[in-house]
Order: structure tokens, then C-alpha cells, then sequence
């Protein structure tokens, strides 16, 4: 198996001697001298640089922090305002990527530090945007005083906060799902933690990981105009982006605006797709736990024009392998005896100061934390009644009930179709950026049509709203399903094959039990992006039309554009404490189910 390949030949003398992995982007046939192809590239390397630096600048204008800049409505500015929110969406996953790599580890693990993790995250994710930037925008804007920078940051910290937990999730499940044999393996090479997790954790992890940034992608488009035109505490501003260009295209109920801003984002996810995501795919195929190749592996023509580059086997022959081999000479060398058993006598004082420094830091952040919370509450018990927590509560259990309900029928329509598509990849090669398109549909572009038919058909708001959150939410079900079906070993799927195992038979034996867990975290992140995407769905405006539901998300959307904080906080809690005890009564024990007896061993 590939991940079996990464693992280095036995020791013959008692240390660990680690051969450097093969580049990733090399071609079979290596070519010895420089070709059209890497003229392409490099010419796509200076354009994509001058890209950043172009649309970076805009980021860095002075900005008094009352008026945002004027937006433009004409047409002919969405390349920009597109290629101003690429950066910010880009920015934000790399964010993304690095807290899910690190916290989904840390997870996965250490139990002290699972049983802080899970339930933080269980609160994070149940946190609406328009809380996190009730909360974050006034610190941005004072970090960077005069600069547009401090608005950029809130938004791309409110894109961060739509795109990082089902990462997150994924990544841990992923880890957790590791087959023992594997494991044993690396410890039988004593690999040490850094080459155990690059050598068997992350690639394993590497199908579920793309899917998953690709769906967290599409939950960035889904947030982008909240995250671009903010209206929070009485404020509003708009940064130019193709997300505050379609939030003015509602104001105005300008369908021309809209169609155009439709186009421009189905162009973009198109070309995220061509450009970033099937290559990725392609390339991460050669890691499936598999003993025999699939018949019908991804493919990507911009990942075979890079493998035939001469530039990557040049940069792998004159730069990595020096630094590889020297890095692994690092590794391998033994400890001196006198160090295997305890710290010297010179180190014991740094180690003394970094732990101090580490325990106070943490200490001071413990305490911030207490008086932030200490005052909330304070306020919250002060301007809040019984009477409208009664009624909290009461329009909680109507949102709590849309969610389960989102979540079930979701499931149901799904399971079976993510499972024909993971199974199929010459499908999946035409469904992947469908699914991805409409994952990634903003669900406030539907409201000129769905605010005018609800109006014609006289359909209640608060059944339609239903519809609204499922249109936002439900793709994290058929993502993760379809990424355990491409999952499934090869080799399995011939056995079942061999056995002649067909209809429920195949399902209750192989199919079901190989995507359990990765439907368990499209699931659970779908039921958390619901609550988030109540706030947008149960409430729909065109114009001077507006409908709205009766619902959390409508209350907290509502108090948030006025302003009034201790009703944002009662509806913040009130939202959280249902997510968690949701995650923990019913989340939690399937995970717990899928980790004890679901692993490909």
C-alpha cells in the first residue's frame, strides 16, 4: 500500500534509518532539460504572485473606522471584487488548515487534552458569525487604528469561523480511524512522532482532509456575505468583495446585480476546482489503505502537466533531498547516554522558564477568560427576564426541531446517492464540482425566488426555512459520505465481489460499516453548520420584503443588527447549551460506537 511504502527498511544496527520519501510531483520519465511546461508554470507562479501582491495592497488603504470604502456597481468591477475575496477565503483556510492539523491531533492524542478539545469545539462551532463578529470586530479595528487591515482581519476571522470545524473533525476522526496494524507498524520502526505523523497519520488522513477543505471551502462561500457586508452593533460596512457585491445587489433588489455576482462565483468555484481541488484529489489517491489499485483512478490535466515539469524534479534533486537527508541524519543519530535518562544540568533552567512562562500565560488567559465571562453573565442576569428566557428557550426547541429534521431527511437522501458517486469515479469526476457548486451557493442569492414563492403559494416561513438550511448544510452529509465510499479499499470491494454479496446483504456487511464514521462527521458538522445557518435562513429579505420565521437564529440575527448585547449573549448561550448537550447525549456516543468497532483492521 502507498502509506505501507513510506515507511522505511528496518534498522540492521540499532538506530533508525529513514529513507527520504519520493517527490510527489515528478514525472516517470524524468526529462533532463526545461520545456514548455515549466515555462507555463513559472509564468503561473509570477501571475499567481502578482495576484497576492496586487490584491493584498487593497487590504492596507487608510480606513477611519466609520465609513468602509464605496462599492462600485458596475459589472465590470466583480473580477476585482472576486479576486479581493479569493484572498480573504485562501487566507482564512490556511488558517483553517493549521488549527485543525494541530487541535485534531492534540485530540487525537492526548485524552486530557480530547476531553478540553471536544467540548470546546462542540461550543465554537454552535457560535453563529454574527456572534464571533459581535465579539472580534471592535478588537480588529483597534488592533490596526487607520487601517483597512482590522475590518480585513474580521472578515477573514468570520470566514475562518464557517470553514474550520468540520476540518477539524475530520481530521481527528480520520486519526482515531488509523487501522491498528498500521499503527503497530510505525511503532515496530520506531518512528518517531514527526515521522509517524508524516509518514503514516497524515497521508491516511489525506482523502478525508481534502474533502472535507473542499466542503469547509464551500461553507466559506456560504458565510461570504455576512463575512464582507457587516452589519453588527449598529454598524455597517462593506469591503469590497464579490459577498458585500451580492449583499448589494438585495438591497437594491437588482436582479441584474445578482445574476452577475451568481456568474462571477459559479466561474470561481469552477476554476477552484480545475486549479486546486482535482489535482490535490488525483494526487492523494496513491494514499487510499488499499492492497490493489483502483481501475478508475482520479485524473487531473493540470496534475499530469505538472508531474511531466522538469522544474520539480530539478527543485527535488538540488534542494530536498540535501535537506532531507540531512534532517534524517538528525533524526537517526543516537542520544548521548547521559541524556536518555534525564535533562542536563544546563537545561533544566530553561525547561524551568519555559514552563513557567507557559503556566503563567495560561493562568492570565484563564483569568481574562473568567472576567469576560463573569461580566457577561452579570449583564445578561441584569437587562434579561425570566419571561424572555421562557421564550429563548421555547424558539431554541423550534430551531433544535428544524435541525434534527435537516439532519435526518438530509441522511436519508444522501447515504445512498454520496455512496453511488464515491463508488463510481468516473461519476465522481463530473458530480465533484456539481456537489461543490452547489454547496458553496451562498443560500441569500435564492431569495429573490424562494421570498417570491413563498409569497405566491402563501408557504408559512417557518416550514419553508427548512428548505433554506438544508440548502447550506446538507452538502456536509453527501461530502463525507462520498469520501468514505472513495475510501473503501479496492480489495474489500473484490471480496464482496467473490462472495457475491449484493443488495442489503453488501450494505449491512461492508458499505455501511466502512462510511459510518465519516457520516457520523458529516452529520454532526451539518446538525452544528444548521444552528450557524439558522441565523441566515430564518430570515429572508428582497427589497422591503422580508419574511421570518419564528426561530433562534431569526432572534439572534435580529438583536444583532440592533445591537443590543445582552440579548445577543442570552441567545448565544442559549444556542450553545442546546449544541452541546445535542453533541454529547447523541454525537459523542456514535463516535464512540464508530471508534470502537469500525476501524479497516
Amino acid at each position: 500500500p502507498p502509506i505501507l511504502l513510506c515507511l522505511p527498511p528496518l534498522p540492521q544496527s540499532g538506530t533508525l534509518a529513514v529513507n527520504p520519501l519520493q517527490p510527489q510531483l515528478r514525472s516517470p520519465e524524468t526529462r533532463s532539460s526545461f520545456g514548455a511546461a515549466d515555462a507555463l508554470i513559472l509564468l503561473g507562479l509570477l501571475g499567481l504572485l502578482g495576484g497576492l501582491l496586487h490584491f493584498g495592497s487593497g487590504m492596507l488603504v487608510r480606513f477611519d473606522g466609520q465609513t468602509s470604502p464605496p462599492l462600485d456597481p458596475s459589472p465590470l468591477q466583480i473580477p476585482t471584487y472576486a479576486g479581493r475575496t479569493l484572498l480573504r477565503m485562501w487566507i482564512a483556510y490556511g488558517c483553517s488548515l493549521v488549527f485543525s492539523l494541530a487541535l485534531g491531533y492534540l485530540a487525537a492524542k492526548s485524552l486530557r487534552a480530547r476531553a478540553l478539545i471536544l467540548p470546546a469545539l462542540d461550543v465554537l462551532q454552535s457560535i453563529p458569525v454574527f456572534g464571533f463578529l459581535s465579539a472580534s470586530l471592535s478588537g480588529f479595528l483597534a488592533l490596526f487604528p487607520g487601517s483597512l487591515l482590522g475590518l480585513e482581519c474580521a472578515s477573514i476571522f468570520a470566514i475562518f469561523t464557517g470553514q474550520v470545524w468540520n476540518m477539524t473533525f475530520g481530521f481527528y476522526h480520520s486519526l482515531i480511524s488509523i487501522p491498528n496494524d498500521l499503527q503497530e507498524a510505525a511503532t515496530a520502526y520506531r518512528l518517531s512522532r514527526w515521522q509517524r505523523f508524516f509518514s503514516l497519520e497524515l497521508p491516511a488522513s489525506l482523502h478525508s482532509l481534502l474533502w472535507n477543505s473542499m466542503l469547509s471551502f464551500g461553507g466559506g462561500w456560504f458565510f461570504v456575505v455576512q463575512s464582507e457586508a457587516i452589519s453588527v452593533l449598529n454598524r455597517d460596512f462593506k469591503l469590497p468583495g464579490l459577498g458585500s457585491y451580492m449583499a448589494l445587489a438585495l438591497e437594491r433588489a437588482d436582479p441584474s446585480a445578482a445574476a452577475w455576482s451568481i456568474a462571477a462565483m459559479l466561474a470561481v468555484i469552477l476554476l477552484s476546482d480545475q486549479l486546486v481541488w482535482r489535482p490535490l484529489l488525483a494526487w492523494a489517491d496513491r494514499f487510499k489503505l488499499e492492497l490493489t489499485a483502483s481501475s478508475h483512478p482520479p485524473t487531473s490535466w493540470l496534475y499530469s502537466l505538472l508531474r511531466g515539469a522538469f522544474l520539480f524534479s530539478w527543485i527535488h534533486t538540488r534542494l530536498l533531498t540535501p535537506l532531507s537527508d540531512a534532517l534524517h541524519r538528525l533524526a537517526s543519530s543516537p542520544p548521548h547516554p547521559a541524556r536518555q535518562t534525564r535533562p542536563s544540568k544546563r537545561s533544566l533552567p530553561l525547561l524551568l522558564l519555559l514552563k513557567t512562562t507557559a503556566g503563567m500565560a495560561g493562568a492570565f488567559l484563564l483569568w481574562k477568560l473568567f472576567r469576560i465571562f463573569f461580566a457577561s453573565a452579570i449583564l445578561v442576569h441584569e437587562h434579561v427576564s425570566p419571561a424572555q428566557w421562557r421564550h429563548l428557550l421555547w424558539l431554541g426547541i423550534l430551531t433544535l426541531l428544524r435541525v434534527l429534521l435537516m439532519t435526518s431527511l438530509a441522511s436519508l437522501l444522501w447515504i445512498p446517492v454520496g455512496v453511488w458517486i464515491g463508488l463510481r469515479p468516473s461519476v465522481a469526476r463530473f458530480a465533484q464540482p456539481l456537489a461543490q457548486i452547489a454547496a458553496s451557493f451562498p443560500v441569500n442569492m435564492t431569495f429573490p425566488w424562494i421570498v417570491g414563492f413563498f409569497v405566491s403559494h402563501h408557504i408559512s416561513m417557518n416550514a419553508g426555512c427548512i428548505l433554506l438550511i438544508a440548502m447550506g448544510t446538507q452538502w456536509y452529509i453527501l461530502f463525507n459520505v462520498i469520501a468514505g465510499a472513495m475510501a473503501l479499499p479496492n480489495d474489500l470491494q473484490e471480496a464482496a465481489r467473490s462472495f457475491r454479496l449484493r443488495g442489503w446483504n453488501l450494505w449491512k456487511t461492508l458499505i455501511l460499516p466502512a462510511i459510518f464514521p465519516y457520516w457520523i462527521t458529516g452529520a454532526c458538522t451539518a446538525a452544528g453548520g444548521a444552528w450557524n445557518a439558522s441565523v441566515t435562513a430564518e430570515i429572508a429579505s428582497w427589497g422591503n420584503t422580508v419574511l421570518r420565521a419564528d426561530g433562534l437564529g431569526a432572534f439572534i440575527a435580529e438583536v444583532t443588527r440592533r445591537g443590543d448585547i445582552p440579548l445577543i449573549l442570552s441567545g448565544i448561550a442559549t444556542m450553545s447549551t442546546l449544541v452541546i448537550l445535542m453533541n454529547h447525549f447523541l454525537w459523542r456516543r456514535l463516535y464512540a460506537l464508530a471508534e470502537r468497532r469500525f476501524h479497516l483492521d
